[in-house]
């Protein structure tokens, strides 16, 4: 009979614990929130000094020539293909320094380093990106729809974002490391 009660005792102390944690949550979330907004307002702190941005605004438009001399074929491939390099490939995989990430096309900051972790996927990972920096639009090409994404300054073709990122945001925003370039903090 006592371990009846135990085992209900139990089960209220479970109750009573994923009550509290279900009414944190909010608050947590809130939070999480926050840091993600200052953490996207804030990576300008990721710029060299004397380092000028571009603005998403000021759009890149080039001849199909212009872009494969500027490029390069791989990079061509990727960004104005909408190719996909092979994984475990990219140098940046294994980047650990802070600095920014940057669009190969057109160098508009479309990361920081505080956003990558590592997927073990093959190819560089962000949970977050810098806001209007990017652009994205449904992809077909293998059956199944994906949301494919794209530098709104150039248009060039950076990856897939996906739902199974970790926390803060669950997002996993796939890039292909040939379309990005890595620019280190100054120290």
């Amino acid at each position: 009979m006592s371990h009846g009660k135990n085992i209900s005792r139990r089960s209220l102390l479970g109750l009573t614990g994923m009550a509290l944690a279900m009414a944190a949550l909010p608050a947590w979330s809130r939070r999480t929130k926050e840091m993600i907004e200052t953490m996207q307002e804030t990576w300008r702190d990721y710029l060299a000094e004397g380092m000028e941005s571009p603005s998403p605004a000021d759009k890149i438009s080039l001849d199909e020539d212009a872009w494969r001399e500027r490029l390069g074929s791989a990079a061509y491939d990727v960004l104005r293909e909408e190719g996909t390099e092979r994984p475990f490939t990219s140098p940046l995989n294994d980047e650990k320094r802070d600095g920014l990430y940057l669009c190969a096309g057109c160098d508009l900051p479309l990361f920081t380093s505080a956003m990558k972790f590592d997927s073990g996927t093959g190819w560089p990972s962000f949970f977050t990106v810098i806001p209007e920096h990017m652009e994205t639009k449904r992809d077909f090409k293998l059956i199944w729809p994906r949301t494919e994404y794209h530098c709104t300054r150039c248009g060039g073709h950076q990856g897939h974002v996906f739902k199974d990122g970790p926390e803060p945001t669950g997002e996993r925003w796939c890039n292909n490391g040939v379309a990005l370039r890595f620019v280190p903090t100054a120290a």
